[in-house]
């Protein structure tokens, strides 16, 4: 009973740090308190979110097999659905802010811009992942559901290259959110080698 509140606390910590973020950054937004630029804002806090919740959720298990507390597996797809949710955020910012609802402009960034192809496919993915996280799909799916998650090691790779040539100028938290993916992917070798040999197989 212990573990199980304790998990319950750590989710509730979860719900309220992914949140309140947002939703002091938005109010900030629409009551033109956000600088300079509020659109370039949203967009860079809510990729970075986006990135920084991926992180965390490649953490948890290595973290539980370290300090010995399975529990934290259990709030390893509540920090992906949030990763999807600043994901789908900072899409609905560049489309809305960005270029006001042009589809067909959009569609063009995609296809023309590799950084923002990179960041499609990886949002696409993402969903994908958040989707088959329901249950009763996960049920369903067997052994299949453990082969499909196991591409956020690529996923996270896309968002990573997305972010690093988004940024036009100063390189260093690209560079050093790079060098955190491969550290967290080391972690996982033999994972990541039998995901790569399916791959090729």
């Amino acid at each position: 009973m212990i573990g199980r509140n304790r998990v319950i606390m750590l989710k509730s910590i979860i719900h309220i740090s992914a949140l309140l973020p947002v939703i002091y950054l938005y109010s900030l937004a629409f009551s033109d308190q956000l600088g300079a630029d509020p659109v370039e804002e949203l967009i860079h806090f809510t990729g970075i979110g986006a990135l920084n919740l991926l992180l965390i959720t490649l953490c948890i298990s290595p973290l539980a097999k370290r300090i010995k507390k399975s529990r934290l597996i259990k709030t390893r797809r509540l920090l992906g659905l949030y990763a999807f949710l600043y994901a789908l955020l900072h899409i609905i910012n560049f489309f809305v802010f960005e270029i006001q609802f042009d589809g067909k402009l959009f569609i063009n960034e995609v296809i023309e811009r590799p950084y923002i192809t990179l960041g499609m496919l990886a949002f696409l993915l993402l969903s994908v992942l958040a989707v088959t996280s329901i249950d009763s799909i996960k049920r369903k799916m067997g052994k299949n559901w453990q082969s499909l998650h196991n591409t956020i090691y690529l996923l996270i790779i896309l968002v990573a290259i997305h972010f690093y040539w988004s940024v036009k100028s100063v390189l260093i938290l690209p560079v050093i959110y790079c060098l955190l993916c491969v550290i967290l992917l080391t972690f996982r070798y033999l994972k990541l080698k039998r995901f790569i040999l399916s791959l090729l197989a």
